[in-house]
């Protein structure tokens, strides 16, 4: 360094260091660009079973869904077949069940407390679906992620119910998320 403060008499020691600094981000960014950057997870594809509720289904609805599941059966599948954006999936409700809805609504007043049922005379659904999605990590089946707690709309090809709940996922043949190395 010279007595201006330059390197080799060409170059300024803070130049250098922006230079330098300047190298190490552009590189970083092009390794996380290229998924070079890190160890990654593989990713398998995965078998699992998963429930969804829906409530306050009407139970004509659930008459008709008997049929198709039924229908399906006879027909030699294991249930009726999923679907999504006007695609099949690899994905089976095995299962319907129903029980009566008891949601309430308690309204009170100087008079005392009313109870009144809220939409009566329909069922809750939980469907079991068994599926084989691609990536064991994402656990997405056609548009939707399959996760516990998360809102599913269970659709085939003969209906459509939506506000479903995801209570819960199971991944067959240790191929789950956390058996990935």
């Amino acid at each position: 360094m010279d007595k201006n403060g330059k390197l080799f008499g060409k170059i300024n020691i803070i130049d250098l260091l922006v230079i330098i600094i300047a190298v190490a981000v552009v590189a970083a960014v092009a390794l996380k660009m290229t998924g070079r950057m890190g160890a990654t997870r593989p990713e398998v594809g995965a078998n699992i079973v998963y429930t969804v509720r829906v409530e306050g289904v009407d139970k004509e609805v659930y008459a008709s869904i008997q049929e198709f599941q039924a229908a399906a059966k006879a027909n030699g599948f294991v249930g009726d077949q999923l679907m999504s954006n006007g695609e099949l999936l690899n994905a089976y409700i095995t299962d319907v069940a129903s029980k009566p809805h008891e949601a309430k609504a308690k309204i009170s007043s100087m008079d005392g407390d009313v109870i009144i049922p809220v939409l009566e005379d329909t069922v809750d659904l939980t469907f079991t679906v068994e599926a084989y999605v691609l990536n064991n990590i994402k656990t997405e089946l056609g548009s939707q992620e399959v996760r516990v707690g998360k809102t599913h709309i269970v659709k085939t090809t003969h209906y459509e119910l939506n506000g479903g709940v995801i209570l819960t996922c199971q991944w067959k043949e240790g191929t789950g998320a956390d058996n990935a190395a």
